[in-house]
């Protein structure tokens, strides 16, 4: 069926994920290496396109407003989508070229994947990469049926039909907004202080949601949702702009603790560690390239631990 409406550029779409993740016009223009103004000027032209406020300006700094925040979720698979799309054209012109197919979930294939490749295509043969990303439910599906080499998940569990392997630690944390009133509080949150405030998570099947209802039930309690979002760049932005406390993965929000826009939270008696481990059909060995790359992120790991 044929599209009649005018279409977003695909490019605009992923310059407002980043206006989203980095809370700055300023610094998404220099993410994707263009200027300012152009930045500016291709903002304004979706917002056109769509026909909605995508982005309020009034504070000095750029915020998504709930249409951003909404479009920001949506957009998600359609960039991703597109990346898979250059990817496999990639890999189509390196016929004969190792190849490997990596399915991460959302934080895993933000914060950590592109640091592991970058040491994988500086430690041999050149490599096509294809990247899948979903929730952790989603990737081990897609282990599940066969469609990737190798995938990475967080979790407090192996699954327990496949393979896998613990490859880096890593913790949950609360964060609000500089202006929430927890940004002051000097006693630590306890298990009731967090179940009994809307939080604004991820969707049930993700590893950070799951990892957080666990450590609740094991104190008698559950999470009580404000907003549910498919990524963590979602979530970043509805904190920072003052919509409620959330959850994320401390790898996830250095950036914005290091420029004020979130505040960690203490927490006190809370289970919030998890694991992150590679997972892998257990009918056969790894691939080759596949096991490449683990041994590479577990060597890296035992130097630095």
């Amino acid at each position: 069926m044929p599209l009649t409406d005018p279409v977003p550029d695909i490019r605009s779409l992923d310059l407002l994920r980043s206006v989203a993740e980095f809370g700055s016009i300023r610094q998404a223009a220099a993410a994707h290496h263009i200027s300012q103004p152009a930045a500016s000027m291709r903002l304004r032209g979706l917002e056109r396109t769509l026909g909605l406020p995508l982005l309020d300006r009034s504070s000095g700094r750029a915020r998504p407003t709930a249409a951003g925040l909404a479009v920001v979720q949506w957009s998600e698979p359609v960039v991703e989508g597109m990346r898979d799309l250059l990817l496999g054209a990639a890999a189509a012109r390196s016929e004969g070229q190792d190849t490997l197919r990596i399915a991460a979930s959302m934080t895993v294939a933000e914060y950590l994947v592109p640091g592991w490749l970058s040491r994988l295509g500086g430690s041999g043969p050149p490599v096509a990469v294809s990247l899948a990303m979903g929730n952790s439910e989603q990737v081990t599906d897609i282990i599940r049926r066969a469609g990737a080499d190798i995938g990475f998940v967080e979790g407090p569990d192996d699954p327990p039909d496949l393979r896998s392997r613990v490859v880096e630690a890593d913790d949950l944390v609360v964060v609000v907004a500089p202006s929430h009133p927890w940004a002051r509080r000097r006693r630590p949150l306890t298990a009731v202080d967090l179940a009994t405030t809307p939080l604004v998570l991820r969707e049930p099947g993700s590893g950070t949601r799951e990892v957080l209802e666990r450590a609740l039930t094991s104190c008698g309690l559950e999470p009580t949702p404000l907003i549910e979002l498919g990524s963590t760049t979602a979530i970043k932005s509805s904190v920072a702009g003052g919509t409620g406390p959330g959850v994320l993965s401390r790898l996830a929000i250095g950036p914005e603790v290091s420029d004020g826009r979130l505040t960690v939270v203490t927490t006190s008696s809370i289970p919030l560690e998890r694991h992150i481990r590679a997972i892998w059909p257990s009918t056969g060995p790894l691939v080759p390239t596949a096991a490449r790359l683990l041994r590479q992120i577990t060597a890296t790991d035992a130097r630095n631990s």
